[in-house]
């Protein structure tokens, strides 16, 4: 194959050119006068107007609805299983010092859910964590106690 060979996969697509006679003449596609057959000014669309009747707040988030920071760090109880011995406490700062979790900005210790997804043979002390309820019942079956 030499350079001169060489062709795309597919052609060039064109952009259509509207307006200039040939396939599309008079109205071009515009239908009849008024403001939609006008060039620039187009009528609003309907999200923009609910877009702007939301609140804009600083320090809010994304978009001001939601932060970010409130939700809490989520954990399965398979990785504690790995990452700690018997007899261990699961805090958020032993799991900073794990590898587990990552400190957000402005947080020194964040927030950490335990979930239950996985299984766990260890007897663990948990203190300062959110723990749902198939995790509290794995955890008090392997005999660790929750504070």
């Amino acid at each position: 194959m030499q350079l001169h060979e060489l062709k795309r996969k597919t052609e060039n697509k064109t952009a259509k050119r509207v307006g200039r006679g040939g396939g599309r003449g008079k109205t071009s596609g515009r239908g009849t006068k008024g403001q939609n057959a006008r060039s620039g000014h187009k009528k609003r669309p309907e999200i923009r107007e609910i877009l702007k009747k939301l609140p804009k707040r600083r320090g809010r988030g994304i978009a001001g609805l939601v932060s970010i920071q409130s939700k809490p760090l989520v954990v399965n109880i398979s990785s504690l299983e790995v990452a700690f011995k018997a007899g261990d406490v699961v805090n958020p700062t032993t799991l900073l010092e794990r590898g587990l979790i990552r400190a957000r900005k402005g947080d020194a210790t964040p927030k950490v859910k335990i979930l239950g997804n996985g299984e766990i043979t260890k007897k663990l002390t948990f203190s300062g964590v959110v723990i749902s309820g198939s995790a509290k019942e794995k955890i008090e079956k392997a005999g660790g106690s929750v504070a």
